[in-house]
Order: C-alpha cells, then structure tokens, then sequence
C-alpha cells in the first residue's frame, strides 16, 4: 500500500465483526489498494462486516460500487454488511442522490457531524 493509504483505512476485529474504519478522501485513485481491504473482508468471513463511514469526508463511485459489491457477496453468504455512521454529508449525498442510501443498513455510532 502506498505511504499514506494506512492513514485512510483502520481494520479491526471485535468479536465476531470485522470492523472497517474508513478516514479523509477516498477516490477511483485508491481503489486498488481498498481492493485488498475488501479482499480482507472476504477472507475474514465473520458474519457481521461494519464499514465506518463517520469519519469519511469523501467518497466517489470507486467506494460506492465496491460497497454494493460487498453487499451482495454478504447477502450471499448470509452474512451481514453494517455503513456505520453517522455520515458526513458528501457520503450521505453520495447515497441518496444514487437511490442506494435504503439498499444498506446503516447505524448511527453517535452524534451527527454537525450537532
């Protein structure tokens, strides 16, 4: 991964959820290197995957199609993929202007951005 990538993305394991904490900008130029976190998603096989998306400040299609990716191998597996919020308002953006926002289920951790 290239220097400074490890900053955007923390992966941990609590229980059995494999946590995805994701920070800052995340676009089409990370996208291989968000590959091999996906790639750990998979292999982990947990039955619950959360994707922390409150500190992500922006996020494009590269995210977005890889978390409907994720999505539909979960289902498949019948194991569970968790958005943990809340979001910031270019990734909340980001799903509803898609029509996606009610394909995930999303959990607010605590406060909004703004409150």
């Amino acid at each position: 991964m290239p220097e400074g990538f490890e900053t955007k993305v923390q992966v941990s394991r609590h229980d059995e959820v494999l946590v995805i904490a994701l920070r800052g900008e995340l676009d089409f130029d990370d996208a291989e290197d968000m590959e091999a976190v996906w790639d750990t998603a998979r292999e982990a096989a947990l039955p619950v995957t959360a994707v922390d998306l409150s500190q992500l400040a922006f996020a494009d299609s590269m995210l977005l199609n890889a978390l409907l990716a994720m999505h539909r191998h979960h289902e498949a597996m019948g194991r569970s993929l968790v958005l943990l919020g809340p979001l910031q308002p270019t990734v909340s953006r980001l799903l509803d202007v898609t029509g996606t926002s009610e394909y995930f289920r999303i959990a607010s951790t605590g406060p909004s951005p703004h409150s």
